[in-house]
């Protein structure tokens, strides 16, 4: 073997480096800790490894193990994190001035690991604003916390650095500003046939710190600059901070790394959006129930005593007890008042009572709240005279109404469903023209076409 083919094999033996790295970490924490997917353990691999990066990345992510029971894993997966990231700190009952002082620390960043959060967080624990103000702003290097500090006999205003990397571990839910800035695992007891190995400390502690040098010698090896990845199009807006640098990370790894964070991600961001919603949102989602239910005829305005009414017999909804009490027009206008939405004289037949109307609430929900699910647009445009139910029907209903009504180039135009641009198709109701993605489409129809072919159909009788 030649000089040049020895070459070459080193070259491709550091090339792979990264790879083997991330592969025994995933391979250690795999015999430890029960995951509830394989893309949750590829995150909290890549987790790890983002720690030791620390200098490069403009944020880092919470990682966030929770669970609804006890005995489900969640310290286990701290446990083995200690191994294996720098400056490990067990942030149990600590104070906030504590805590403040051991993130800004000069002799480099802690890694915050935080057991018990709901003890922190929870409904029987107290607000812990400092707490929780630390961990949000920390997510973003240049966050600072500020805190009056006694110098002689002068008070000064003292800037401390808020930026760390954070492991939680809880039962229960976080607040949604954390929940936001977080990976979420969502742990769970193991049942018989789910092996693991027992972890001890005293044992596998030794392993982890030698895995936890192995990590470090790969990240002393790398630039001190990273090339952003791409990322998919389902990643956006703050999953875009949680897990840039995670593929990143994947990235810099190679092989079959960026592959799979990617397919984790895109996971894992979809499964966060099973979150506790808060009042506000089980409201407008009720709402919008209400004035899609096909007994009422998919009206176009609703007084407020109907849309309560409506609002009451929604199956496991709140509103008929509020703390003790049903919920009151006064507290319906308070609550959608929230999102810009009051009430007015509304017409419905000879009546001009005070309430909602359709057009009024439609914006608010394409905002906050997701797509109807096909099912539910599918079963409201059987309740009309066209079954409009796929794009078939979609394109067949813009061919018979637009020929006299031509619509502007597409090239001008966005969404009538989420108000985003990209390959939109015509379609076309009451003569009027209107561009939906193909998704869309099925949504769309549900909130729009049935009340627009109710009133076509009356103004054809005689």
């Amino acid at each position: 073997m030649n000089n040049a083919q020895l070459d070459q094999i080193m070259l491709e033996n550091d090339a792979r480096r990264g790879e083997r790295v991330l592969s025994t970490v995933h391979e250690f924490l795999g015999r430890f800790v029960a995951y509830p997917s394989e893309q949750a353990r590829l995150a909290h691999t890549l987790w790890l490894v983002h720690t030791h990066l620390i200098h490069l990345w403009e944020n880092t992510p919470r990682i966030a193990f929770l669970s609804p029971e006890p005995a489900s894993g969640k310290t286990r997966a701290l446990e083995t994190t200690e191994c294996l990231v720098p400056r490990p700190m067990e942030a149990v009952n600590m104070s906030p001035s504590a805590l403040f002082r051991s993130v800004g620390n000069p002799n480099g960043l802690p890694t915050i690991l935080f057991d018990e959060i709901d003890t922190i967080f929870g409904p029987r624990a107290k607000d812990n604003e400092d707490i929780r103000g630390l961990l949000n702003a920390g997510h973003r290097r240049g966050a600072k916390t500020y805190r009056s500090v006694l110098r002689g006999r002068q008070v000064k205003v003292e800037a401390i650095e808020a930026f760390c990397p954070v492991a939680l571990a809880g039962i229960g839910w976080l607040p949604d500003t954390l929940m936001s800035r977080s990976v979420i695992v969502r742990m769970r007891r193991r049942h018989q046939a789910e092996k693991i190995e027992p972890f001890r400390r005293r044992i596998h502690g030794k392993e982890g710190a030698r895995i936890r040098d192995e990590i470090g010698a790969w990240v002393r090896s790398l630039p001190n600059q990273v090339q952003w990845p791409d990322l998919p199009r389902e990643i956006q807006d703050r999953a875009a901070d949680i897990w840039e640098p995670l593929i990143a990370v994947a990235d810099l790894a190679g092989g079959k790394w960026p592959r799979l964070a990617r397919e984790a991600a895109v996971a894992l961001v979809a499964a966060a959006t099973d979150t506790e919603p808060s009042l506000g949102l089980v409201l407008l989602a009720d709402t919008r129930t209400v004035f899609n239910d096909p007994a009422l005829g998919y009206p176009d305005a609703m007084s407020s005593k109907e849309l309560l009414e409506g609002l009451h017999r929604v199956k496991e909804s709140p509103w008929s007890d509020l703390r003790g009490k049903p919920l009151d027009e006064r507290g319906l206008a308070y609550r959608l008042r929230q999102y810009g939405v009051k009430p007015k004289t509304v017409r419905i037949g000879t009546n001009t009572p005070k309430g909602y109307t359709r057009a009024d609430l439609h914006d608010v929900w394409l905002r906050y709240l997701p797509a109807q699910a096909p099912e539910s647009a599918t079963s409201a445009t059987e309740a009309t005279e066209h079954d409009v139910v796929d794009v078939a029907d979609v394109a067949l209903l813009a061919e018979a109404d637009s020929k006299d009504d031509p619509a502007p180039p597409i090239a001008e135009q966005c969404c009538a469903h989420c108000h985003e641009s990209g390959e939109l198709q015509l379609c076309s109701v009451d003569g009027r023209p209107y561009y939906l993605h193909r998704e869309c489409q099925k949504a769309w129809l549900a909130l729009e076409i049935p009340s627009n072919l109710e009133r076509r159909a009356n103004s054809a009788r005689p």
